[in-house]
């Protein structure tokens, strides 16, 4: 079975531009996507801390240390610049590979600038299940 889990967050960031008429996707600084494990045109989900909206799209990278979070499209019109965002980076896997996954959760400044990262395990226990009664 493959379960869709998430691999890394970007924590609270703010959108720096919003442009309409940019062709999609959402510009991150390329560090901050390298401290996340988000890949160039990976799929990533966005929610709105303001709107509690949630997009779907690929990530572009931004010059490395910018602080760039850019979104473009459609969603500049659900996000707006000073918005804080979390940025989801998600993978379907398997059991084995969920035993091994280490979620990373970077946490930035209000300038988009990584404060810390921290790595989790994903710990699998095995839940008796109970009937209802």
């Amino acid at each position: 079975m493959q379960r869709l889990m998430c691999k890394g967050k970007i924590h609270r960031a703010t959108v720096t531009e919003a442009d309409l008429n940019y062709v999609g996707s959402i510009t991150i600084d390329a560090l901050l996507m390298r401290k996340a494990n988000i890949l160039p045109y990976e799929m990533v989900q966005v929610t709105s801390l303001r709107n509690a909206t949630r997009w779907k799209t690929y990530a572009i990278p931004a010059t490395e240390g910018c602080g760039k979070i850019g979104l473009n499209g459609p969603p500049a019109h659900l996000f707006h610049p000073g918005d804080l965002v979390i940025i989801l980076s998600m993978g379907l896997m398997n059991e084995a590979e969920i035993a091994s996954l280490k979620p990373q959760v970077v946490f930035v400044d209000e300038e988009n600038q990584v404060l810390r990262v921290e790595e989790h395990d994903v710990i699998i226990q095995e839940q008796e299940v109970k009937p209802y009664e």
